[in-house]
């Protein structure tokens, strides 16, 4: 298929666009997750110290970087209207090298993966699934404003979450553990949802229906911030529940810092949701590890 908007057409890519292609910018969020699992789960890493290393690697340059191709490549048409100088409309990356590079990732995500043992690849099976449920033809989940920044959440935040969680147990993770790490991935759909902004005018034109496209960007970004502030608010009470009093606090000062920062891109959703994401977003992710740590102190009777 061609792509109206590709200039300049190559052969062979250039690496910097491959780099591009695979964006070193959002590894952060699944290898920060997996971090979080890997301090909530309470075991020492000293002797499994090349497990963790492994399981970072794997979430971000691997299966997040995998996930990035082909939402890429599948998006290769609405890029063309959005942003033409990303690497396969600008024609830097030909566009059977950018499917060609999701699948090799694929199957490398799947290899590497099979290195963390039973939890650790059944994870890996569910999140290269989820890239390609998200991204490619005939589900492509990220034509709704519901299901594909839900599963966007709960791949870079529940998933590398549980799975760094499970590997160094060796087991399932406790119930507390699953609970805050299922919050922070519902959390997560209002992130995915502000990042959403920037693809307003081609998710229009190719009937992609965000937030942002079917209630516009007012009530879009109000609906985001409720859903980014529900569950952190769910995690602040069961850390006052399982008697981390502290840890709730430091908690509630960050989604108060989040309100504070959530009023300012409120009175221009669709100029300051990029200028959220890189700062009230902060607030949100150091959330993530303060009640990692907490989890560490909680019992896990009748988990």
């Amino acid at each position: 298929m061609s792509v109206s908007g590709t200039i300049n057409p190559r052969k062979i890519p250039e690496l910097r666009a491959v780099l591009e292609l695979i964006k070193p910018i959002t590894w952060f969020p699944p290898m920060w997750a997996y971090v979080c699992g890997v301090i909530s789960s309470g075991v020492s890493p000293t002797h499994d110290w090349y497990i963790v290393l492994l399981g970072i690697v794997l979430a971000g340059p691997i299966v997040c970087g995998m996930s990035q191709a082909a939402n890429d490549w599948c998006d290769r048409n609405v890029d063309a209207i959005n942003e033409p100088n990303r690497p396969i409309p600008s024609g830097r990356v030909p566009t059977h090298w950018g499917l060609g590079i999701a699948v090799a990732m694929s199957i490398l995500s799947l290899i590497v993966g099979w290195q963390l043992g039973p939890w650790g690849f059944g994870a890996t099976i569910l999140a290269v699934t989820a890239a390609w449920m998200y991204s490619a033809e005939p589900i492509r989940l990220k034509r709704s404003g519901w299901w594909g920044p839900g599963i966007v959440g709960l791949s870079y935040e529940s998933l590398p979450w549980f799975t760094g969680a499970a590997v160094l147990s060796a087991g399932a993770p406790t119930l507390p553990v699953i609970t805050v790490a299922l919050l922070y991935g519902i959390g997560a759909h209002g992130i995915m949802t502000l990042n959403d902004f920037k693809a307003l005018e081609g998710d229009r034109q190719m009937n992609v229906n965000s937030l942002p496209v079917v209630h516009g960007p007012k009530a879009a970004a109000r609906m985001a911030c409720l859903i980014m502030t529900l569950p952190q608010l769910g995690v602040v009470g069961l850390l006052v529940h399982w008697q981390q009093s502290y840890y709730a606090m430091s908690l509630g000062i960050l989604i108060l810092l989040q309100f504070i920062a959530m009023s300012i891109m409120l009175k221009d959703p669709r100029a300051k949701a990029p200028w959220y994401n890189g700062t009230g977003v902060l607030f949100y992710v150091f959330g993530m590890m303060i009640a990692a740590f907490a989890l560490r102190n909680v019992p896990t009777i009748g988990s």
